[in-house]
């Protein structure tokens, strides 16, 4: 149990951006394909969510991690 716990604190604590890619009903299943497959790979973003409506139009969701950076400048100089 405390292992869930764990895991939860810690998947809480993330921050993620995301970004929604609406993509037309003429757009290919391959080519939408090959189009998330590219952001995955050079953007760094992860499918978080596809809803496909009656249209034919599919929007998803792709999500990043916020990856915050903090300063060692402040603590050499002091």
């Amino acid at each position: 149990m405390a292992v869930d716990q764990a895991r939860a604190a810690r998947t809480s604590a993330a921050q993620y951006e995301y970004r929604v890619v609406t993509i037309p009903r003429t757009t290919s299943r391959n080519d939408a394909r090959r189009m998330l497959t590219d952001e995955a790979e050079y953007g760094r973003w992860e499918l978080a969510r596809t809803r496909l409506y009656a249209g034919g139009e599919r929007r998803v969701w792709l999500r990043r991690k916020i990856i915050r950076v903090r300063s060692t400048l402040v603590e050499t100089l002091g």
